[in-house]
């Protein structure tokens, strides 16, 4: 070891390194949190939207559903029930009717009136369904009582009007219908321009409407019948053939006859012969009241001034004495080809006919007999009643 080398005293302490200096110490901040996104306000707000719409669509498939249910459920009527609609009536005036007519219910946690009127609106009827006096069914259900107003299928009543009667008569028969509505009708329409015929209406029908349609069935009926006439009648035009008609259907009640009694009228006119039927001797008269009562011809009434007697006139009478119906236009329009020119009552309810006077006046005879023989049975019975009050 040299002696510059500096020995380590071995006796002294291992040096120890400076302790550290002090230094201040710094707070130490915690990480930052991590802020939320802010969300788009029309995100929200379309979210919020499709949510309550997801909501409507399940509340909204949910009633419909139910209100099916409810519409197609049985009804409360147990046994039959009329129920008259009347003209104008919106959907929710003829719901409230049905519930206060017990048709559906009137009460109960679900209103049977509104239930009622969204049926309607959902099956796009309220504008079909139609005025008019319905029979419903016991047990029908809502869906039931809409169909049957929707298709109109209501009560018909009925007016038959018999053949032969006059315009008059017929006109204080519509008059008299309880059934009809609206003003009396005043105006008494032409003789024969009316067609006899059972009539359907509903209730409520307009009297004028039913007469209408009288006329209207008449000039139908009187021009198929002049269109399909046999050409060679001695007729000149449909105003003469409803005049005959008219005749004919005073003079037999027995529809196989009238091609036969049409036949004779029209033989007659062909020889210029008068037609001679009492009918119009009465309705000269009498007029629009002629067929009210039965009556017998006097001598001095076949004899007065009457411009409907054919007796006194060569042709036709002015115009018909009667109204008319189908079967006496065709058997005039089409009558029997006969050589008959003469009929009289033959006892049954039919006519005895002939070609010549001699066969006619052997016809009269016989009816005169059977007439006697009545009147003799009559006036026993009448006394054999008599003795026994």
């Amino acid at each position: 070891m040299s002696e510059n080398d500096n020995p380590r005293d071995e006796t002294s302490t291992e040096h120890e390194e400076p302790a550290p200096m002090p230094t201040r110490s710094r707070r130490v901040k915690p990480p930052k949190a991590k802020r939320k996104a802010r969300r788009n306000p029309f995100i929200v707000l379309m979210s919020g939207f499709f949510s309550l719409l997801f909501l409507g669509v399940i509340v909204g498939g949910a009633t419909l559903y139910l209100g099916k249910i409810w519409f197609d459920r049985e009804g409360p009527l147990t046994e039959a029930k009329t129920v008259v609609i009347q003209r104008g009536r919106g959907v929710q005036q003829i719901a409230q009717q049905l519930k206060h007519e017990g048709v559906i219910d009137k009460g109960g946690f679900i209103d049977d009136g509104l239930i009622f009127a969204g049926g309607v609106f959902l099956h796009k009827a309220q504008g079909e369904l139609k005025a008019g006096e319905y029979a419903f069914e016991p047990g029908a259900s809502m869906y039931d009582v809409m169909e049957k107003l929707r298709s109109g299928k209501s009560i018909l009543h009925g007016l038959t009007v018999a053949e032969g009667l006059t315009s008059k008569q017929i006109v204080a028969l519509v008059n008299s219908h309880d059934m009809l509505s609206g003003d009396e009708v005043q105006e008494i329409p032409d003789e024969g321009m009316l067609l006899p015929e059972t009539y359907k209406f509903t209730r409520g029908t307009p009297r004028a409407q039913i007469v209408r349609q009288m006329r209207a069935d008449l000039d139908k009926a009187l021009a198929d019948a002049w269109e399909n006439r046999d050409p060679e009648l001695p007729l000149n035009s449909p105003e003469e053939m409803l005049t005959l008609a008219s005749i004919v259907e005073k003079e037999t009640a027995v529809a196989a006859e009238r091609p036969q009694v049409a036949s004779v009228f029209v033989n007659r006119l062909r020889k210029g012969m008068k037609l001679q039927s009492d009918p119009t001797i009465i309705y000269g008269l009498y007029g629009g009241d002629a067929w009210g009562v039965s009556r017998t011809i006097t001598r001095s009434e076949l004899n007065a001034p009457n411009p409907y007697s054919t007796y006194q006139i060569d042709r036709l009478p002015p115009g018909p004495i009667a109204n008319v119906g189908v079967d006496a236009l065709k058997a005039v329009s089409q009558p029997a080809e006969t050589d008959y020119l003469y009929f009289v009552a033959d006892g049954t309810g039919g006519h005895a006919f002939a070609k010549t006077l001699d066969e006619h006046n052997r016809n009269v005879a016989k009816w005169r007999e059977i007439e006697k023989t009545r009147g003799q049975q009559q006036g026993a019975s009448a006394a054999d009643g008599a003795t026994t009050q």
